[in-house]
């Protein structure tokens, strides 16, 4: 079962099960894993969610090997990281952890759902129960938007992380504008104009973000096209794309499965996709953050550290727990 809310909207959808179409999927990060809910999406009022329990039970144990890396893990890898940005002159090489939670009895999905609703409400905002891989999350990045009536197509170049109070840097100027080049040469290819936007500050809770907007006109037989070129972006990966691919396998200690993916929701007149981040996999013993940060040959892995706890925090800070 899945429950979600789109940006900017407090409706509660889910799916009702119609086996011959699919609305919602989620792609994982390497795309060898799909997750799928069959069925149209439908609305869900406050007062039947009141009624519907997502019990802890229905989550499945966390049997995993994985362990969290210890700050003096995370740092030490760091130094090698940005050595290695270095030496093969790249703009920048994105890479994640796993923050792993224990200390808990039971988690209260919904209320723990309905706090992240709260908390995120430009986000795209879901939870899904599905035993063995059942996750929380919300984020507002959309990697494309797509309607069905008059053919425009957008999207958004977001990177770099601060706290809402302070000024930005060259660090994370520098890390946002491959990301919005990417994005328009990846456009300019089926678009014969690119309306760009100038760059701004995206806030998302606590922490914002450099975000520019891209706007084109493309041929519906285009989009998957266009998704797959664009994902992923330089935002969850790094340029040149493939090259950064190979090293985060290589840097990285556990894959990232739906983290850094991203989720497709179908309607009759959007098709809309977000970028998986921000988010959690649930478990009844074990709560797995998945959080990560653009490394340049600028970073201070001291402060990238606190950057991806601050992100943690986003879900962290909203489950309710016992």
């Amino acid at each position: 079962m899945i429950y979600f809310k789109l940006p900017f909207n407090e409706k509660l959808y889910t799916t009702d099960n119609d086996p011959v179409k699919s609305s919602v999927s989620f792609h994982s990060f390497d795309g060898f894993i799909q997750q799928n809910f069959n069925g149209n999406c439908i609305e869900v009022t406050p007062e039947r969610f009141e009624n519907i329990k997502l019990t802890n039970l229905s989550l499945s144990k966390d049997k995993s090997q994985f362990n969290a890396e210890t700050k003096d893990e995370y740092l030490h890898k760091l130094n090698h990281v940005i050595e290695f940005i270095k030496q093969n002159n790249l703009p920048k090489l994105v890479l994640s952890r796993r923050k792993i939670f224990r200390d808990f009895k039971n988690i209260n999905l919904n209320e723990s759902f309905k706090n992240l609703c709260k908390s995120y409400p430009n986000a795209f905002r879901y939870i899904f129960i599905n035993g063995e891989n059942s996750w929380i999350g919300a984020f507002s990045e959309v990697l494309g938007k797509f309607n069905k009536t008059t053919h425009e197509f957008e999207t958004m170049s977001l990177a770099g992380t601060l706290p809402v109070p302070e000024s930005w840097s060259e660090k994370e100027i520098q890390e946002q504008k491959p990301v919005s080049s990417y994005i328009r040469e990846v456009l300019e290819k089926y678009a014969g104009k690119v309306n760009m936007s100038e760059t701004y500050d995206h806030i998302s809770g606590s922490i914002k973000h450099l975000r520019t907007d891209f706007k084109v006109k493309i041929r519906p037989e285009d989009l998957e096209s266009i998704i797959k070129e664009l994902h992923p972006t330089p935002a969850v990966c790094g340029i040149p794309k493939d090259f950064c691919i190979e090293s985060i396998q290589r840097f990285e200690k556990s894959p990232r499965e739906l983290y850094a993916g991203y989720i497709k929701i179908e309607t009759e007149e959007t098709v809309q996709y977000f970028v998986n981040l921000r988010c959690a996999r649930l478990y009844q013993n074990a709560v797995h953050l998945f959080v990560g940060g653009g490394i340049t040959a600028q970073s201070d892995p001291e402060k990238e550290w606190r950057e991806t706890e601050l992100k943690s925090e986003a879900v962290l800070k909203n489950l309710v727990i016992s």
